[in-house]
């Protein structure tokens, strides 16, 4: 994705679109309460994607319980190309996560995760949209 492609909004754009806590996590680089996200224990099938652009960024198959608190994913969809870039906040050194449509804050990505990629995509619920798998949404026959 180029800057040309980008999604790009004023302040008052997205918090006109955003819950107050969706703009503080996405536009703000807040973090969520631990085990206050709506995605935390959520297991349907379906994909997790960009609560402001909704770009898609995790399939459900990757989520796991790291019991950390936050929705937890060992690798990101192919085409979701999660910008990964330095984070030294709160004297820490951490791998900061964005979308790359829009440049929403995400969360972090930990080397201690499940195989198969070994790592541990720590995401807020804030920053996802969940959208159920077909076989998820249909209604059942009567």
């Amino acid at each position: 994705m180029t800057d040309e492609t980008k999604i790009t909004r004023t302040d008052e754009e997205w918090r006109s679109q955003l819950t107050p806590e969706q703009y503080r996590v996405t536009r703000q680089a807040g973090t969520e309460r631990p085990f206050s996200g709506e995605y935390e224990e959520h297991w349907d099938e379906g994909q997790y994607r960009c609560v402001c652009c909704g770009h898609p960024l995790f399939d459900s198959g990757s989520k796991f319980n790291a019991g950390c608190g936050w929705p937890s994913f060992h690798s990101e969809l192919d085409e979701a190309n999660v910008v990964q870039r330095p984070d030294h906040s709160l004297g820490m050194q951490r791998i900061e996560l964005l979308c790359p449509n829009c440049d929403a804050h995400l969360g972090h990505i930990f080397p201690d995760g499940p195989p198969p990629t070994g790592m541990r995509y720590c995401i807020n619920s804030a920053s996802l949209h969940f959208e159920p798998s077909a076989a998820d949404s249909e209604p059942e026959p009567e």
